[in-house]
């Protein structure tokens, strides 16, 4: 037997009960369907067997963890429902049975479709924009069906495995087994993953016959899925789900078409140098081509600010530059970077940190725990910073203050500023887009900027690499080498970091001039050395452990780059140093 803490009540359980049994005694105590069990910190599916004594909570879409495991589930049934519906038409059009065509023994009507059908090529997840998920289409052949007459099909399929409350059953098959397998069946992107694999073995899920590969847990049958929706949306598709915080709510979906753009743009981009996944970065790592890619990526970059800098020089009445966007962006590098290209078209930047106009410690607004809320924007002294910046804006001399962040005081140090006519503020700060933060400014005078790591890199056609995820791995790898922080505390403060980003950063991208997507795609190869040790140094017993296993093995995917081929002002150098700017 073995003695278990649920709920603060003690229980015994005998060896080989499911943590799917226990869920089903628990659930009426949860408001969302249970997803996956902890015990002792650990993450387990609900098909597995308690294995040993201790604590055990349970997981639902409210949680991180339990989010991710309903997409995953989600993006599943969506692919399942389009290889159906695909072999159906193609078996109507054409009156050919793709059932009959033989792939090899075992595999499933919809593997087989997806191969014998010869309709779809394959269907790619690219990026999320906001709870929703943008995909696309590639069709094998050239009369293939309209997205506006094909995706409502999809949907009545979803629906009917969902109804159906199948099982997500989790095999353990050789790596070279399930290479093949997704050979076989066209999914390319998985094979070449798994080309870098040094495991012998690997787990794949089934769902009704339909084989894929998923990086994470999934549900335990498809009945727990939550609303959703299926739609067309500009060159593909938008799989609508509800947010995290609310799971049984499907939003109404906000258009992000600024947002859209620039992700659309960096797709191109790595289509042009066929790295698109986790495979073709690592071929070309095996291959000895990274120099090259590393110099073509930056240049890539270079030009991108180029072209921003000429953007606010031709507008001709900019007076103030304003830089924003969550943690990890690179956000000073970028800043430099920007005004060595403003000065070249002949203007004279200026940085001001929004940072400076902090109100005094004392007068911090607190959170809902009791602890100093910087992030919110009652935490700047805005009347000042308006008073400061119109004052500048009519040519007057102006003495700048300097938050001092030991005493949590502002100072106030001879520090004059006056704008000639060539000068121009270069102004960084999270509510930088929020025109709150600079509400005296004439619209026209400011040029506003939203920069984030917007990962172009997917692990591969079905597997998302969230922006999240590189942002959480560059800020560990800064706080340990510039705040001494350790790995652990990082983890455990970036929910409350993504909150303040939520709440006041991406509401405000779109009304951004410009978008700048800082994201490098041979990062992560680089980040890994230096992430690795500080995760692995994160002990068994600490609540950030299951995080630590799963950036761990996202990490294990990618081929390690030195960083001694990274040119000395890339963002890149922000977080693992080296970078000839003060950052």
């Amino acid at each position: 037997m073995y003695r278990l803490e649920i709920l603060g009540e003690q229980k015994e359980y005998a060896k080989g009960t499911t943590y799917a049994e226990i869920a089903w005694e628990y659930q009426q105590r949860y408001e969302y369907p249970i997803l996956l069990a902890s015990l002792n910190g650990r993450l387990r599916e609900l098909f597995k067997s308690v294995e040993q004594d201790g604590k055990l909570e349970f997981i639902t879409a409210l949680d991180t963890a339990g989010y991710s495991t309903l997409v995953r589930g989600m993006i599943f049934v969506m692919m399942r429902a389009m290889y159906t519906v695909s072999g159906r038409i193609f078996e109507k059009e054409t009156g050919v049975d793709a059932t009959k065509k033989t792939v090899g023994a075992d595999h499933s009507k919809a593997a087989l479709e997806s191969k014998g059908g010869h309709m779809i090529e394959r269907v790619r997840m690219e990026y999320s924009l906001g709870a929703a998920l943008y995909g696309e289409i590639d069709w094998r052949i050239k009369n293939h069906p309209e997205l506006l007459a094909f995706l409502p099909q999809v949907k009545e399929e979803m629906k009917s495995l969902i109804a159906a409350n199948l099982p997500f059953d989790k095999k353990t098959v050789g790596t070279e087994e399930a290479t093949r397998l997704f050979h076989e069946v066209g999914m390319y992107e998985k094979e070449k993953l798994f080309g870098y694999r040094l495991v012998s073995n690997t787990n794949i899920y089934e769902l009704g016959g339909f084989y894929d590969y998923y990086y994470g847990y999934m549900p335990k049958s498809t009945g727990v899925l939550p609303v959703f929706d299926l739609t067309v949306y500009e060159d593909g598709f938008l799989l609508l789900l509800p947010e995290r915080k609310s799971p049984g709510v499907l939003p109404k979906f906000q258009p992000r078409k600024k947002l859209y753009d620039v992700l659309q743009c960096s797709n191109r981009f790595a289509q042009r140098l066929s790295l698109e996944n986790v495979g073709d970065l690592n071929r070309t790592i095996s291959t000895g081509n990274t120099e090259e890619m590393i110099l073509v990526q930056e240049a890539y970059q270079e030009k991108e600010i180029a072209k921003i800098a000429e953007q606010i020089y031709n507008r001709g009445n900019v007076k103030f530059v304003m830089i924003a966007g969550p943690t990890s962006s690179g956000k000073t590098t970028f800043s430099h970077r920007l005004s060595i290209q403003l000065r070249t078209l002949g203007l004279r930047p200026q940085p001001i940190a929004v940072d400076d106009y902090f109100v005094n410690r004392e007068d911090t607004p607190l959170d809902e725990n009791g602890n100093y809320n910087f992030e919110i924007l009652e935490a700047i002294d805005v009347r000042r910073f308006n008073q400061d910046m119109t004052a500048l804006l009519r040519g007057e001399r102006v003495e700048l203050p300097t938050f001092n962040f030991k005493t949590g005081k502002r100072e106030y140090k001879g520090r004059y500023k006056q704008l000639g006519a060539e000068d121009i503020l270069v102004i960084e700060g999270i509510h930088g887009l929020n025109d709150a933060l600079s509400y005296a400014l004439p619209r026209e005078s400011k040029f506003k900027i939203y920069i984030s790591a917007l990962t172009q890199l997917n692990v591969d056609e079905h597997n998302r690499i969230a922006t999240t995820d590189g942002r959480l791995i560059r800020r560990m790898v800064r706080d340990a080498r510039t705040r001494g922080t350790a790995a652990k505390d990082t983890i455990a403060m970036w929910s409350s970091v993504r909150r303040g980003e939520e709440e006041n950063i991406f509401p405000f991208q779109e009304d951004a001039d410009v978008m700048f997507n800082s994201a490098l795609i041979y990062e992560l190869s680089v980040l890994k050395q230096f992430a690795e040790p500080l995760l692995f140094g994160i002990d068994k017993d600490c609540a950030e452990y299951a995080e630590a296993k799963r950036l761990l093995k996202f990490l294990s995917y990618f081929l390690g780059v030195s960083s001694e081929g990274v040119p000395n002002n890339s963002i890149l150098r922000e977080f693992v140093g080296g970078s000839c700017f003060k950052v």
